[in-house]
């Protein structure tokens, strides 16, 4: 494929037509800002992979994000959305410097047959990370089976989409020892990982936010590591030329799939760039591959390069990608 086909292809795909509809939530919401009054005081915008707020002991931050599985997933893999309705929260509680605390759950289905594989699915991720099921909701008498479960986390130093900076370094992390749930495009690394590795693995962020090496970052979603370098970036109002062929990959797999997949660990974290080395190390370290696939620049606009081809993926001021339209990147 040409870097153009690649270009086509990722704003064509599925996972950017997801997140693109955020905009119309945010539209809603009226752009919401950081604010409030007393010990509710959020720290973020709308947006960010969990809502952040003034935790009323004075120590940090209570953290709060919920995630809904597609109906599809559901169906066809009822014991893996289970288990990836637990392992999403946490990865978003992670992304944002935290460690979790609990988790609920709202599950619809036909009939008990129906939810107990997805029950099943939650309680595996529940007792391998480390983060207790403490209540939901559940009606089974549903038409179609749907799943949705939220989380509280804590964090005592953040790390935010909106903390990217000019001249700071992408670094992309993933852990590589894993394989594709075929034929879908779910990278696995967590399954068949002992239980206090993939603990030990999640305590990195928390970690680096509060050793002051990182503030800035997202876990890499259904959108991939482009899409979730664009959610990244035009919350930080900022651009980025990002080298394809710097990603950390793994043998054998082409390069869309690996663009367009969701790895069940990975973030993409823009890092000043005297930081860059210890946190690459500091994931070495873990067994967790860790590069810097990019640069930040102070323009809107997301470029791709691979070889001697150099494409222009997104320009964010022409063109929102989750923000509501007609709110300027440079407000």
């Amino acid at each position: 494929m040409t870097l153009g086909d690649i270009v086509d292809a990722l704003r064509g795909s599925p996972g950017f037509a997801h997140k693109r509809d955020i905009s119309d939530v945010m539209q809603m919401l009226g752009g919401a800002l950081p604010g409030g009054s007393g010990d509710m005081t959020q720290a973020v915008a709308v947006g960010d992979d969990c809502a952040a707020i003034a935790d009323p002991s004075g120590e940090g931050w209570l953290l709060l994000a919920i995630e809904g599985l597609v109906e599809e997933f559901v169906a066809r893999m009822p014991w893996f959305a289970g288990y990836c309705g637990v392992m999403v929260n946490v990865s978003d509680i992670c992304a944002m410097g935290g460690r979790p605390v609990a988790v609920v759950d709202a599950l619809w289905s036909g009939g008990a047959g129906a939810s107990q594989p997805v029950l099943e699915g939650m309680a595996a991720a529940s007792a391998r990370y480390g983060v207790p099921i403490v209540g939901g909701h559940s009606n089974q008498r549903a038409a179609r089976g749907q799943l949705a479960v939220a989380i509280l986390g804590r964090a005592k130093a953040l790390i935010t989409s909106f903390n990217a900076q000019p001249g700071d370094d992408l670094v992309m992390a993933v852990d590589l020892r894993g394989a594709f749930e075929e034929p879908y495009p779910y990278w696995n690394a967590s399954t068949s990982a002992p239980a206090a590795r993939l603990r030990a693995d999640n305590e990195l962020l928390p970690q680096l936010a509060e050793d002051g090496l990182c503030d800035a970052g997202k876990d890499i979603s259904m959108a991939g590591v482009i899409g979730t370098a664009l959610m990244l970036l035009e919350s930080s109002r900022v651009g980025a030329d990002i080298d394809l062929d710097a990603l950390p990959r793994p043998d054998n797999v082409p390069l869309l799939r690996w663009l367009l997949c969701f790895p069940s660990f990975g973030y993409l974290l823009s890092l000043r760039p005297a930081h860059s080395a210890q946190v690459i190390e500091r994931f070495a370290a873990r067994g967790i591959t860790a590069a810097r696939i990019g640069r930040v620049g102070a323009s809107p606009e997301v470029w791709l390069s691979q070889g001697a081809q150099r494409a222009q993926l997104w320009d964010v001021e022409a063109q929102p990608f989750i923000r509501a339209p007609g709110e300027s990147v440079h407000a």
